[in-house]
């Protein structure tokens, strides 16, 4: 064998070379590696919004099986009252409470049984928020990632009187037919790990005049649920007409991190800027319309 032979054999990387070689794989990943986590987002967003669709889908078929009536949406949340009458029957916490993960107050419920046993499409695939204690036990996620509009249905107590109480200037929607905006007024949501309790999304019309959404008069406007932020800093929303979007949030305050066992709601609004406040009037404008 040749002596030039040998030294091609022998020859290897220099240290140079292989810094040089490992310093473009950090810039590579650098510039790969959010683009691939965007990437990720975007396509559990997609089954997000699949999955509420699929949700106002089944909501619209039980409204066809029970003579327009919309299912109940009851508030069950600091309740020991269950039923299986309700859209779902479980109320999520950070404890061990077997609501957490229990299949059959899904499946069970008014709108579980459109789904063959499935509960799937009532998880988010980016909702993966558990407490510690929950981590300890072993667990992988809570098993419901989504809430219903509580101006939609029978709340029970609340609506004894045809008016929600908590909002009784706004109408409140017994039947499909009463729904006069389906193209604008959602139906289902993923609600934020830390306000996620039973199935009913709720917040109080804020301004102190009835009506007055745009009003300047003084108000009280805080979060009292707050809507998840999972698909970046946006929202799956589905609406009364079956469609469904994902809605992003101009202000930072909307995106919150989620604290699990040390809840920080509600949270309220500031005046300052001008625009603090464009979030939660926009998901009142699409919660219901005025009586």
């Amino acid at each position: 064998m040749s002596v030039f032979a040998n030294r091609c054999r022998l020859r290897g990387f220099t240290q140079i070379e292989l810094l040089v070689v490992i310093a473009i794989i950090a810039i590579l990943a650098a510039i790969l590696l959010p683009a691939l986590s965007q990437a990720r987002e975007r396509s559990q967003g997609v089954f997000c919004l699949n999955n509420t669709r699929q949700l106002t889908l089944a909501w619209q078929l039980y409204a066809d099986e029970h003579d327009g009536l919309l299912p109940y949406n009851l508030v069950m949340a600091g309740s020991s009252s269950r039923t299986n009458l309700n859209w779902v029957n479980n109320v999520m916490t950070w404890d061990l409470s077997p609501d957490n993960t229990n299949p059959a107050a899904i499946t069970g419920a008014s709108l579980g049984v459109y789904f063959g046993g499935q509960t799937g499409f009532f998880h988010c695939p980016s909702d993966r928020e558990l407490s510690a204690v929950q981590r300890a036990a072993g667990w992988t996620h809570r098993s419901r990632s989504y809430s219903m509009n509580a101006m939609m249905g029978d709340a029970g107590d609340a609506t004894s009187t045809g008016v929600n109480l908590n909002n009784p200037a706004d109408k409140q929607f017994f039947k499909i037919a009463q729904i006069s905006q389906p193209t604008e007024l959602f139906v289902m949501l993923d609600e934020h790990p830390d306000s996620i309790d039973d199935g009913s999304f709720l917040n109080q019309e804020a301004a102190t005049l009835k009506g007055a959404r745009s009003s300047s008069v003084a108000r009280n406007v805080q979060w009292q649920d707050l809507p998840a932020s999972y698909h970046n800093r946006a929202t799956a929303f589905s609406f009364a007409d079956g469609h469904a979007a994902l809605h992003h949030w101009v202000n930072a305050g909307t995106v919150q991190p989620a604290m699990p066992s040390a809840v920080n709601l509600p949270i309220k609004i500031p005046n300052e800027p001008a625009n603090a406040e464009a979030d939660f009037q926009w998901v009142m404008e699409h919660t219901s319309v005025p009586n």
